[in-house]
């Protein structure tokens, strides 16, 4: 039986020109189809324009189990180029440890910490790599390898790698152009480190099979290959995998892993798939699953979270790019929370409550939110309570493949590339997808997201013990009659309900049923008796009363809310 081969997918991530290729070359022993810029405008412009992928074979680690084995380390060398961060982001979802390269000289740029943004998002361990040590003096060059580890460090507290391995190396000695006779500096130190750091991934091979492919070529007489990661489940040969994105369901003729064939391959696994020939310019990258495992969705709700580092709030009504899977698309943003007297209620993870009322939201609460006035009326510090946790309806200009559950994440890719700014706003889960393309009909309405509205008027007068004109509240033009029935309280403290309007000015008469208070009648009848007294010669003694009017006048307060997509738009009190 042959030795066992664990994968352990390792991302190469940081900022452009930090040496990530460099560094994956040197670490490297096979180098897969799609490794060390291959591409010839990547060549050409000395960038990665993609996730390059080889590997690194090791004797396996006792801490990974007995018996004789090899650990393999398939390195995704992503792009750090700022316009490609949607490669990235789609390279994350299938790393299980993480290499952050930095430029020893230049520390902590814009990239990087996107970067660090992805991996906390997506990754669960972290290793940071100071790259380019051959550039500082050698005088000087452990105090600052020691002092850029600390600054390191610094920036890690507050994180989830906080106390992660911080190695320097130096993969390109005398950089690109220098003799390949150079011996790289550290990157034995780097290996110990990765297998110290290697762990046994959860893999599961049960369910759907679904695979990221990011190279499609064909081999003439043999068939189209696939290449890319197993991101759920498992395939054989002789199986039918459906290419969702060009509808079609190909038979799968032979396998490879690292020029190896292989029968079947699982969940993290890194494999080439061979099927029966279509036209490879088609399918750039994309995902193959098992047939109609996928769905194809319009809009989306997710759970979400905020990222930390994104400057500013984030709207209801935005557009962001949603990346979802393996595809970014512009899509706008509808924010909201649970109802205000479930802000503190255990939420279940990964399941949206259709059964539910839900509050609208301008904008994702935070810290730094702006109270509604809902809030204000709850909380008199002004603090924003906030909930735990928080939903948004995405509405997307195209529609996207991908599966249930999935990561998502919002960013501002149009923000200036060169701007010392974080461009990645959110993060999520897609936890209902709507596939029917006329969801604002279908699928919306039973979405129970609230509006809660306010309206306050005054009482102008008495007409009765049992009855007030009420103004202010409404507009002239505003059909009164739809209000009708509705309960309004008196700051006075009565209980009344609106009766129809009163003459043609946007007046209207409100039922007092419990009758009103003999204070309130006497503070009523006396404001207008001030007001009929001060006759019209007599503007001092009118202005006095409306002052006197104005110091306490009876105030009417209307709350009800309304579903955001009730085609009805019904007016509803508690």
């Amino acid at each position: 039986m042959a030795a066992r081969v664990l994968n352990v997918n390792v991302g190469v991530l940081g900022h452009i020109d930090s040496g990530k290729t460099a560094l994956a070359r040197a670490l490297s022993t096979t180098g897969s189809t799609a490794a060390f810029d291959r591409a010839p405008q990547s060549r050409a412009r000395g960038i990665t324009l993609d996730l390059g992928f080889s590997c690194l074979r090791t004797a396996l680690p006792p801490q990974l189990g007995p018996g004789p084995g090899e650990l393999q380390f398939t390195l995704v060398d992503c792009p750090g180029h700022a316009s490609l961060i949607r490669t990235i982001i789609g390279g994350a979802q299938i790393i299980d440890l993480m290499m952050l390269v930095i430029d020893v000289t230049k520390g902590m740029q814009t990239q990087s910490a996107e970067c660090l943004v992805i991996g906390q998002i997506a990754c669960q361990k972290m290793v940071v790599v100071l790259n380019k040590i051959d550039l500082l003096p050698e005088g000087k060059r452990q105090s600052a390898i020691e002092k850029m580890t600390k600054k390191m460090q610094k920036t890690l507290e507050n994180t989830k790698f906080s106390g992660c391995p911080i190695v320097a190396v130096a993969a390109k000695p005398g950089g690109p152009e220098a003799p390949e006779s150079e011996n790289p500096l550290g990157v034995s130190e780097l290996i110990e480190v990765l297998k110290s750091q290697a762990y046994l991934p959860s893999r599961d091979p049960s369910g759907h099979f679904l695979m990221a492919v990011d190279h499609c070529f064909s081999i003439k007489g043999q068939g189209t290959v696939m290449t890319g990661t197993v991101l759920s489940g498992s395939v054989s040969l002789g199986d039918n995998v459906e290419i969702p994105a060009l509808k079609v369901t190909k038979k799968v003729k032979s396998m490879q892993m690292f020029h190896t064939p292989v029968t079947s391959a699982m969940q993290g696994d890194r494999v080439g798939v061979c099927v029966t020939q279509f036209d490879p310019k088609l399918l750039e990258r994309g995902l193959i699953c098992t047939p109609d495992s996928l769905h194809t969705i319009h809009a989306a709700i997710i759970s979400l979270k905020k990222i930390q580092y994104f400057r500013g709030a984030l709207q209801t009504k935005a557009k962001f790019h949603i990346t979802v899977g393996h595809e970014t698309v512009m899509g706008r943003v509808m924010f909201f929370s649970p109802a205000l007297a479930d802000f503190n209620e255990e939420i279940k993870e990964n399941v949206f409550d259709f059964e539910k009322d839900y509050l609208y939201q301008e904008e994702y609460l935070s810290k730094d939110s702006v109270a509604s006035e809902e809030h204000k009326e709850n909380d008199q510090a002004g603090e924003v309570q906030l909930p735990k946790q928080q939903w948004a309806l995405l509405e997307f200009e195209k529609p996207v493949t991908c599966p249930k559950l999935c990561l998502v994440i919002g960013s501002k890719l149009d923000t200036d590339i060169h701007a010392n700014t974080c461009r990645l706003a959110f993060h999520g889960v897609l936890l209902q997808g709507m596939e029917d393309k006329n969801y604002t009909e279908t699928f919306l309405p039973k979405l129970k997201v609230y509006k809660q509205k306010h309206k306050e008027g005054q009482v102008e007068r008495v007409m009765d013990d049992y009855s007030v004109i009420g103004r202010s509240l409404f507009k002239k033009e505003t059909n009164i009659q739809i209000f009708v029935g509705l309960k309004v309280k008196l700051s006075t403290g009565e209980d009344g309900v609106i009766d129809g309007g009163f003459g043609q000015s946007g007046k209207f008469k409100i039922r007092i049923p419990d009758g009103l208070k003999p204070d309130t009648k006497m503070l009523l009848t006396a404001a207008s008796k001030k007001k009929s007294k001060g006759g019209k010669g007599d503007t001092t003694k009118e202005d006095e009363s409306s002052k006197n009017d104005s110091a306490q006048p009876v105030t009417i307060s209307l709350i009800f809310k309304r579903y955001v997509f009730d085609t009805q738009k019904k007016m509803i009190q508690s």
